[in-house]
């Protein structure tokens, strides 16, 4: 599993999701206006697409959907949303990237500094990071729905241009950006709906850490998680 996946897992088994709602609004909101830029039709935009699926995976109203899409693309007034990744090294020295959606970029490279320095971290230069993790497509499934159809499933997926399948609780399919989409569309043909789709970093390399270090680091993501520039995080932890 990405570390991505296994630390999101970690908060939903605490219960934290229910409390980040309104949040998850939130950041949903600002992902589709991003992706709504390049057009307003999820059936000629991809990335778009995405983000409404992501929208709809956490409860997000239609019409919150509808005026999102209409934010970004020029309908509704609202404030620029800039996509912007910042790096950094939690508890531990491991690598950690947050992705941000933000209409102040003052504002939350100060809420991003100090969250990673109120549990041992620091912001890290551009580059300094990113190196360690590609940008992939990943599908994250329930084990038990494809259990009788296991050998089916992975031959379909495969010849969809899967290039790797993990398993740790959920199994995880990891695809190239270019084969994402279709992908994805061959797990909804066999009758599965993912737990999680979409773009992630994916780290290169993982790192063991001592349990010390994954609470911190547990306590670490939570605080992302809670921020409403946040959109998602990465990192290279196991």
């Amino acid at each position: 599993m990405s570390g991505h996946s296994k630390w999101h897992n970690i908060q939903a088994r605490k219960g934290k999701q229910d409390a980040l709602r309104s949040s998850q609004f939130t950041k949903m909101a600002k992902l589709i206006a991003v992706a709504a830029r390049s057009g307003g039709d999820p059936t000629m935009n991809f990335s778009l697409r995405i983000a409404i699926e992501k929208a709809k995976e956490v409860g997000m109203p239609k019409d919150n959907i509808e005026r999102a899409i209409k934010r970004g693309t020029g309908e509704l007034e609202g404030a620029q949303i800039e996509e912007v990744i910042y790096e950094g090294y939690g508890p531990g020295g491991v690598a950690v990237l947050v992705k941000c959606l933000t209409d102040n970029k003052n504002r939350t490279v100060s809420d991003i500094k100090h969250i990673f320095s109120i549990y041992g971290g620091s912001m890290a230069g551009a580059g300094s990071v990113m190196w360690m993790f590609t940008q992939m497509g990943v599908i994250v499934v329930e084990k038990e729905k494809i259990e009788t159809k296991r050998d089916d499933f992975d031959l379909k997926i495969i010849e969809a241009g899967a290039e790797d399948i993990t398993e740790d609780g959920n199994l995880e399919i990891r695809t190239k950006i270019e084969n994402f989409q279709k992908v994805l569309a061959s797990v909804k043909e066999i009758g599965i709906d993912p737990v999680e789709s979409g773009l992630q970093w994916v780290a290169k390399d993982k790192v063991s850490v001592s349990d010390e270090v994954g609470e911190s680091l547990g306590k670490l993501f939570a605080e992302f998680d809670a921020n409403d520039d946040v959109e998602d995080y990465f990192t290279n932890a196991q």
